[in-house]
């Protein structure tokens, strides 16, 4: 979601806006609106819509999609040393289009020169479970000259220095994966990664187009890994640790998401100690009530996909965090009941702080998972992400 994370970037239209006129790098970019604003539909004449389930055609939909309006490339996972030391962490490459695909301004494809309709904007944080540290940094650059940019043939993503790259272009069944990840802070926190695929790719919502709203077009076009193996490297305070486990990558692009009457969502990703994924996103109504366009799905161990209706999830909240950041109040744990599986979960965050304070905040951290399937014991790990919360 959102990575829907995801995520949270069209603000890039507002703070890229500015610095495309100010036409000066050095200029500082500061910007704060709201999730329901960022994600709604705006101005979206001319822009590609996502208006019905399409035919995707790889390795090209695992690159960049211009037209859209808005597109990013999530990661996340939960990481341990071969002590049990855990760490969680976010990697996440939004693209954003400034104007229309038939506009004067250059498209996508023109990254040799300053005068580019893209903008790119990066978040990476490392959740530091045994401290309960969570630091994270945001960059932004225009798709141009180099400096940021998507492209499917070598197959990359990246933002400066960050970057998403394919591992083995020559001798891998799928182009585009594994992939590895390298990403570095401004105090030298930073992860080296390569991730493989460990269960085929899931086309989320109606194979691939999943709807968020009535209207024609509030819709994206959703692909998913749900369970991938990593291995690598976190560095941490000057300490550099081996690390080995799993992360989850959403891959979305759209032109309007939200309706108005939407102000943000809660969306979890399950990694279950039996095999199963879950995927639950739950969309907020600014009435207090929860959307009919909330959605979800359970992945079996051979990677079968179940859709999953609001209709089928019971979540309880059982307890909150008050941020001392926003003065945002999330909700830290909770009861998840899924009858139709027999599938009960509790789930809370692994420690509070970890808000990303950052052009458009949101909550990004990891989770405990425990609970039980058919009356079979396990846990798991998971990711929640939060937005809307705190604002007016």
């Amino acid at each position: 979601m959102k990575k829907l994370y995801w995520t949270i970037f069209i603000l890039a239209l507002f703070a890229g806006f500015i610095w495309m006129l100010s036409g000066n790098e050095e200029d500082e970019i500061s910007a704060s609106v709201s999730v329901a604003e960022a994600m709604g539909g705006g101005d979206e004449e001319e822009y590609l819509r996502a208006t019905g389930p399409r035919e995707f055609v790889f390795p090209d939909d695992h690159g960049p999609h211009p037209g859209f309006r808005t597109e990013w490339w999530y990661y996340t996972g939960n990481v341990f040393t071969e002590e049990g030391r855990q760490f969680g962490y976010q990697f996440t490459i939004f693209r954003s289009q400034l104007t229309p695909p038939d506009s004067t301004s250059e498209d996508a494809s023109t990254q040799n020169n300053w005068n580019t309709n893209q903008l790119y904007l990066g978040h990476f944080a490392i959740s530091d479970v045994a401290e309960e540290d969570h630091i994270f940094e945001e960059r932004y650059s225009r798709g141009a000259a180099g400096l940021a940019g998507a492209q499917v043939d070598p197959y990359r993503i990246w933002l400066e220095d960050w970057e998403i790259r394919r591992v083995n272009p020559n001798g891998s069944d799928d182009k585009d994966f594994p992939v590895r990840i390298k990403a570095k802070m401004e105090d030298g926190a930073s992860i080296d990664f390569t991730i493989t695929p460990s269960k085929p790719l899931v086309l989320q919502g109606e194979d691939g187009y999943d709807r968020k709203g009535e209207e024609e077009g509030n819709a994206s076009y959703y692909l998913a890994f749900t369970r991938m193996d990593t291995e690598g490297t976190i560095t941490k305070d000057g300490e550099e640790f081996d690390i080995s486990g799993s992360s989850w990558m959403d891959h979305e692009w759209s032109t309007s998401a939200l309706d108005e009457s939407q102000e943000g969502w809660d969306w979890f990703s399950i990694q279950l100690s039996n095999g199963y994924d879950l995927m639950y996103y739950q969309l907020r109504n600014d009435d207090g009530t929860v959307s009919t366009f909330t959605t979800g799905s359970l992945i079996d161990p051979a990677g079968n996909k179940t859709t999953i209706t609001p209709e089928d999830v019971e979540l309880e909240v059982q307890d909150t965090w008050l941020s001392p950041h926003s003065g945002a109040e999330y909700p830290s744990q909770w009861t998840m009941r899924i009858p139709r599986f027999d599938l009960q979960l509790d789930l809370a965050t692994l420690f509070p702080d970890q808000e990303m304070d950052v052009s458009v905040r949101y909550f990004e951290g990891t989770l405990s998972v425990s609970g039980n399937m058919e009356g079979k014991s396990l846990g798991g790990n998971g990711f929640i992400e939060m937005t809307g919360y705190g604002e007016n």
